[in-house]
């Protein structure tokens, strides 16, 4: 059994390898920028250069702080036209359109080029005086820019550096006609100067693009290349912190993962749990009932019950006990929201009281479909084992009914059981998002809920990670509830 034990284990590493990788390339490929989110986005288009600068830095220490200024694995397979340094280039956005222009020129020298270029233009784009008429000029040089950020179509590259260029040089044309006017330019040297400065820029810019369109070296893109980044890649710094509980960031509040599903694990673990000792102690002795009494009217109304049960979808029958009995159109016996309604510093019996009270509802509408599935399995697996041979040898011997059910019959009944019981691990971390969603139960479904729809990406692939964890923990135990159930099941090698 140990040595079964064991080599089970050793099957997991690589499975939740396997599991991992998938995770992370999941994370790595979601929408989004999750820098971004955690900034609240970019600047708008007003503002100066300083302002621009610090928003820039802002972004790129939070970056940092995230590991994504690190490449994303330990080895890359990219091709020749793709730079090893690739993965500093900021912006995700960014990122995605260079690769589309490296696959259809392959230059990447020339496309690097006209990047910096865009990014000089854009950076002295916020020093272009905004008031009166040049609002409109510096609002719709700050447009183009944008569209040059997210295009990587060379014919409508060209269209808007062109479109830039005259851009600068109406500002500049603007401007000197309205040069004597001290209300609207307080300093006409150095506005005259950043004008100059960007319509240089500007020039540059659809120069940089011309040489880009004009050098092409698509033969780079079918010369494959490999990079070894070592141990300081993203992946790395990923797993080796969640093996010793360090989760990573939440991007919506900025508190740890591992604290986000503290708070929420407590109490799905104690609903889940509650809910499990009810199903496991209703659902068992109704499917033995029904099996004993198989075809009888009890067992026929109990199957018809339980049939109702199962069917019944349970976010309506949560809606239901809230109707009726949390305070709705009938009586107010149940809260129908939230975990307490005690502060912490009430008496612990009665902060006890006051959770058990919240809780009703919620373990009913959780118990009674799982409930009704357990005991119709537990029925058919029973009934198959009143057949056996053993069962009417054990009746033949005069043995009382109660000892030849629960000792002979039910222990030989509980495999399915077993396997069912599996499932319960992963439950107790991924918990039940239509419940304690619509209950406001701050467990980890209604986390987990909250995280997908906010695009919290670390909560996410943590539950992930800690599910598919369980659901193998889960297995491994079921296997060994065999062997300790049923003598004949042994996994140790016969000689």
């Amino acid at each position: 059994m140990w040595k079964y034990i064991l080599k089970r284990i050793l099957i997991f590493i690589p499975t939740l390898i396997i599991i991992s990788l998938l995770t992370f390339w999941l994370s790595t490929n979601a929408p989004g920028d999750p820098v971004e989110q955690m900034l609240g986005g970019i600047m708008g288009s007003e503002g100066r250069t300083t302002d621009f600068m610090a928003t820039e830095q802002a972004y790129m220490e939070q970056r940092k702080k995230l590991g994504l200024d690190l490449p994303l694995f330990y080895i890359a397979l990219q091709p020749l036209s793709v730079p090893d340094t690739f993965y500093r280039i900021p912006r995700k956005k960014h990122q995605e359109v260079l690769r589309r222009l490296i696959a259809q020129l392959g230059n990447w020298e020339y496309i690097q080029n006209y990047y910096l270029k865009l990014k000089d233009a854009q950076r002295l784009l916020f020093n272009l005086p905004s008031g009166g008429p040049f609002r409109k000029y510096r609002g719709r040089a700050y447009e183009i820019i944008n569209e040059l950020f997210l295009t990587y179509d060379t014919v409508k590259i060209g269209f808007y550096t062109t479109l830039l260029t005259v851009t600068a040089d109406s500002f500049a044309y603007e401007f000197s006609k309205l040069a004597t006017d001290t209300n609207l330019i307080k300093n006409p040297v150095q506005e005259k100067s950043a004008i100059e400065e960007f319509r240089k820029a500007s020039r540059e810019l659809r120069n940089a693009y011309l040489d880009m369109i004009n050098n092409p070296e698509v033969w780079k893109n079918y010369v494959p290349t490999i990079h070894w980044y070592g141990t300081k890649n993203q992946y790395h710094r990923w797993i080796s912190g969640f093996i010793v509980g360090d989760f990573g960031i939440s991007y919506v509040d900025k508190r740890p993962v591992a604290e986000v599903i503290k708070d929420a694990v407590k109490w799905t673990a104690l609903i889940n749990i509650i809910s499990v000792i009810l199903i496991y102690l209703i659902a068992i002795q109704a499917g033995v009932y029904s099996a004993v009494k198989a075809g009888s009217f009890q067992d026929q109304i109990l199957t018809v019950v339980l049939y109702i049960l199962y069917s019944l979808p349970n976010f309506w029958i949560a809606t239901l006990l809230i109707m009726f009995f949390g305070g709705g159109a009938y009586f107010d016996w149940f809260p129908a929201f939230g975990v307490s309604s005690l502060p912490e510093t009430a008496p612990l019996w009665q902060r006890i009281i006051d959770v058990a009270h919240h809780l009703i509802l919620p373990v009913i509408a959780l118990t009674y479909p799982a409930l009704a599935f357990l005991a119709k399995q537990m029925r058919g697996a029973m009934i198959q084992v009143l057949k056996e041979d053993y069962i009417r040898t054990a009746y033949a011997k005069g043995l009382p009914d109660k000892v030849v059910i629960w000792k002979h019959a039910f222990r030989n009944s509980l495999l399915p059981i077993i396997t069912l019981f599996a499932n319960v691990f992963p439950f107790m971390i991924s918990g039940s998002f239509v419940i304690e969603y619509i209950f406001s139960i701050p467990g980890m479904g209604k986390e987990s809920y909250d995280a997908i729809m906010s695009r919290n990406y670390p909560v996410v692939y943590t539950v992930v990670m800690l599910v598919s964890i369980l659901t193998l923990v889960g297995y491994l135990v079921a296997d060994i509830l065999y062997a300790l159930v049923d003598p004949r099941i042994s996994y140790s090698k016969k000689r």
